[in-house]
C-alpha cells in the first residue's frame, strides 16, 4: 500500500502529465483552426475564379456568328491560386507535440507499472459509427 507522500507524488506527476496533454491538445486545435482558415481562403479563391470565368463567358458578343464559336469550351485563364506553403513552424510544432505525446505515454506506462511493455489497446475491435456492421 502506497504511503501518503507516494500518493501525493503520483498526483503531482499526473497533474504535470495532464497539463502537458492539455498543451498538446491546444496545439493540435490551433493547427486544425489554421487548416480551416487555409481551406476557407482556397474556397473563396475558387469562388472568385468561377465568378470571373462566368463573367468572361457572359461578356462574349451575342452577334458573333456560329462558325466562330469553337467546338470545345474555352476556359478562361484565372489568376493562379497557389496553395499556401506550410509554415516552417508547423513541422516544429508537430514534432514537439509527438515528442511530448511519447513522453506522456512513457510516464503513463511507468505509473501503471508496465514500463517495459509495449502500448497495446485495452479494448476490442472498433465498429464504425452509424451502422450495425
Amino acid at each position: 500500500m502506497p504511503t501518503l507522500s507516494q500518493l501525493e507524488a503520483r498526483i503531482d506527476e499526473a497533474l504535470v502529465i495532464a497539463r502537458a496533454s492539455e498543451d498538446g491538445v491546444r496545439e493540435v486545435g490551433e493547427m486544425a483552426l489554421d487548416a480551416a482558415r487555409q481551406a476557407r481562403r482556397a474556397a473563396e479563391a475558387a469562388e472568385r475564379s468561377a465568378r470571373a470565368a462566368k463573367e468572361i463567358a457572359e461578356a462574349k458578343p451575342a452577334s458573333e456568328p456560329e462558325a466562330a464559336v469553337p467546338a470545345a469550351p474555352v476556359i478562361a485563364a484565372s489568376p493562379r491560386v497557389e496553395a499556401p506553403a506550410r509554415r516552417p513552424d508547423f513541422q516544429l510544432r508537430m514534432t514537439s507535440f509527438n515528442e511530448r505525446a511519447d513522453r506522456l505515454a512513457t510516464r503513463l506506462r511507468v505509473l501503471g507499472g508496465h514500463a517495459g511493455e509495449p502500448v497495446t489497446a485495452s479494448f476490442g475491435p472498433v465498429r464504425p459509427r452509424g451502422g450495425d456492421s
